[in-house]
């Protein structure tokens, strides 16, 4: 019986060493090792926008721009009604460095619907209206470990792809665009 017990507990261990030996093991690329996601979106006047999500990293793709400022707002808050006028000033006077990218969380509303939405509060920037804004607004809140449940305005600066800060209820256009400044170096 000891025999037997021996003998099985040097084949465990044996396969065990086997097991997780990494001479059989593919050499791997770290950057292969993340996956990503594509987000397709569409703004109101139907330009197409793709994000490709990549570990914590969200990348607007063929767009030229640094920085990328994502506000998951909806036309009924009153916060993201007020602070529209100043992502507007952002938007033009950081012009050739970023792009604000309103991401609405309503579903079942027409792009007509926004243009006006856009017209009445002063939202001079690209709003997009597809079936992936909520899971886009969804992965950028777990990213930022807010919860699914987050409270919006939501705010997102991204500078090439990578996470600068977030603000998730009414912020300030100052802290904004010194946020924005000290992202572009300035």
């Amino acid at each position: 019986m000891l025999k037997k017990i021996l003998f099985f507990s040097i084949i465990a261990s044996a396969s065990l060493f086997l097991g997780c030996s990494d001479s059989e093991q593919p050499p791997q690329d770290a950057n292969k090792m993340v996956s990503s996601t594509l987000f397709n979106l569409t703004d109101t006047k139907a330009k197409p926008y793709t994000v490709v999500k990549e570990g914590n990293n969200y990348i607007l793709k063929d767009h030229g721009k640094q920085i990328v400022l994502y506000d998951v707002f909806a036309t009924w808050c009153a916060p993201c009604r007020a602070s529209a006028p100043g992502l507007t000033r952002l938007q033009k006077k950081f012009a050739d460095d970023l792009i604000v990218l309103g991401i609405t969380i309503e579903e079942d509303k027409d792009n007509k619907y926004f243009e006006e939405y856009k017209l009445k509060v002063g939202a001079d920037y690209t709003i997009v209206n597809s079936s992936d804004n909520q899971r886009l607004a969804r992965a950028i809140a777990s990213s930022i470990k807010v919860g699914q449940r987050f409270p919006i305005p939501m705010v997102v600066l991204y500078k090439n792809g990578k996470y600068v800060t977030h603000y998730v209820g009414s912020v300030p256009e100052e802290m904004l665009e010194s946020d924005i400044k000290k992202a572009l170096g300035r």
